[in-house]
């Protein structure tokens, strides 16, 4: 059996499927297809599922700042991969810092949730 990235890909639409994700294989999302998600293969994040579960998981927070937690998901803005991956998992553990604008003018800090960690089968 030889190993290439169509067998990596149905091994892990598989055991994702048996955990009770709803899968999808890559061509159905790629660009120019009907059903497309991402305007390039280059492009490894469904921007649009990214942020529509920004805006599910913080209806409170401010658009402007959900939209700034999408920016610093997708750029960031670390030198390297050693220092960008314990960055990107806080983000995903503990969501993205945001600052907001309160009534009086002020600025408040908050975190922009990710992952829905009360209901796990709320994630996709």
């Amino acid at each position: 059996m030889s190993l290439n990235e169509s067998t990596v890909e149905d091994a892990a639409l598989t055991w994702f499927g048996e955990l009770g994700y709803a899968i999808c294989h890559g061509p159905k999302l790629a660009p120019s297809e009907p059903a497309a998600e991402r305007d390039s293969f280059g492009d490894v994040v469904l921007v649009g599922r990214l942020r529509a579960a920004i805006e599910r998981l913080n209806p409170a927070i401010p658009e402007e700042a959900r939209e700034d937690a999408l920016r610093k998901v997708l750029r960031v803005g670390t030198p390297s991969l050693t220092q960008t991956n314990p960055t990107f998992h806080a983000m995903l553990r503990d969501g993205v810092p945001v600052e907001t604008k309160r009534v009086d003018g002020s600025i408040a800090g908050d975190h922009a949730r990710l992952i829905d960690f009360d209901d796990a089968k709320a994630n996709d």
